[in-house]
């Protein structure tokens, strides 16, 4: 039985450093320092006993027996990202990798009468929350890369019946011996949406509204709603916006649920032009405002088109490089002069209607069940009355 779910859980005594764990499979673990805690465990580096080695490449998240995001994270790997079948869905897809870190056993542990669960994990380098407090935004084709990398994991993690549901930069790591590649961690609070295939239907609960992160999180979520696919999707575009722009248009209204929904609210019905206002001078949006017309087009069931949502994101299919962090949004300290910055906003604008024209007349061809397949606007008129770290970097929170 899965551990009774509370508001706030108790962090753990830490473990001695070099404590010794058995995993399920009989694998054992040296515990190494303690690099991280969170709101309810640690994060130690790991030594399998039987490959000593100064530099780990492992690490171990630690947490009370009776705690439940290290048991819900446990329950994703096990029933959908084991290391055999990402790798198949590697080469089925022809990527390069996909980034979702490996899981490499867990087990249960007593100490000090206290019982523990552990998992052992793939070690991450840093987060990109502290790149971007560093740097500020990204560079406009670092944003919109990080962007197919990630649809790339939500379509692995969707096909298995779960969403994420908390997307942001905290939760996104570069590889630890490659840079280069970027990984979406901590499935915590990931859920499983559509078990054994029956997809969960749409219910709002005001009891449960506001859940995740409030700055991205979707407005299913604002409104108690089970997360769907385009939940994911949705919370990707405001990331995407975030790194490219540097804020948000609620990011004052953080302390307010209420007002940072109808800012999100008002942002999606406004599209696109609301994104694109939204752009610093001399940049662009088109990509991410064509982007989260799909993502709020989607009914709540659907499925989306994740090849669609990536050529929207790399139209000219360029090959993916190297990630670049080295300095921010290209031309986003450019003034273009305003007629200019009108005339590219009108002709972006152009280009977003015309990809939606596009997705409502496939839509035209699909059968839709009364409520379920409904479109998000229309089930708003409906329904509402009115890392995994280095050692050096700073504590993870999971």
């Amino acid at each position: 039985m899965p551990p009774r779910r509370k508001e706030k859980y108790k962090l753990p005594i830490p473990l001695p450093e070099g404590t010794v764990l058995d995993d399920m499979e009989g694998k054992q673990w040296v515990l190494g320092k303690l690099i991280g805690s969170g709101g309810f465990g640690l994060i130690y580096l790991a030594f399998p006993t039987n490959k000593p080695d100064k530099d780990a490449r492992h690490v171990i998240k630690v947490e009370y027996q009776e705690n439940g995001p290290l048991f819900s994270e446990l329950k994703f790997y096990q029933r959908a990202a084991k290391k055999e079948c990402i790798k198949k869905w590697v080469e089925l897809k022809k990527l390069d990798y996909l980034g979702i870190p490996l899981f490499y056993g867990s087990g249960i542990t007593e100490f000090k009468g206290k019982s523990y669960r552990f998992m052992v994990m793939e070690r991450l380098g840093i987060d990109l929350q502290k790149i971007s407090d560093q740097n500020g935004t990204f560079k406009k084709s670092t944003v919109l890369q990080l962007g197919i990398r990630m649809l790339d994991v939500l379509e692995y993690i969707h096909e298995n019946e779960y969403v994420h549901g908390d997307i942001k930069a905290a939760n996104l790591l570069l590889g630890y011996r490659n840079p280069d590649r970027v990984y979406l961690a901590d499935y915590g609070l990931s859920y499983r949406y559509c078990p054994n295939g029956n997809h969960k239907q749409y219910q709002e609960n005001p009891k449960k509204g506001h859940n995740g992160t409030i700055e991205f999180t979707s407005l299913d979520a604002h409104k108690g709603v089970a997360l769907s696919r385009r939940s994911d999707l949705e919370i990707l575009g405001y990331c995407l916006l975030r790194w490219l722009c540097g804020s948000l248009p609620w990011e004052w209204s953080l302390q307010d649920p209420v007002a940072v929904q109808a800012a999100k609210t008002n942002l999606l019905d406004e599209l696109p032009e609301s994104v694109l206002q939204w752009a610093p001078s001399g940049s662009s949006c088109r990509e991410i405002a064509q982007y989260l017309v799909c993502a709020h087009n989607l009914a709540y069931d659907e499925k989306p088109d994740y090849q669609m949502l990536k050529k929207i994101l790399n139209p000219s299919e360029i090959p993916l490089g190297p990630l670049d962090f080295c300095s921010k949004g290209e031309s986003l300290n450019m003034h273009a002069p305003n007629n200019q910055q009108v005339d590219s906003r009108k002709a972006a604008t152009k280009q977003v209607y015309q990809v939606q024209n596009t997705l409502i007349g496939r839509k035209g061809h699909r059968e839709r069940s009364a409520e379920s397949r409904t479109p998000r606007r229309k089930v708003q008129e409906e329904k509402q009355p009115t890392g995994l770290f280095n050692s050096e970097t700073v504590p993870v929170v999971f």
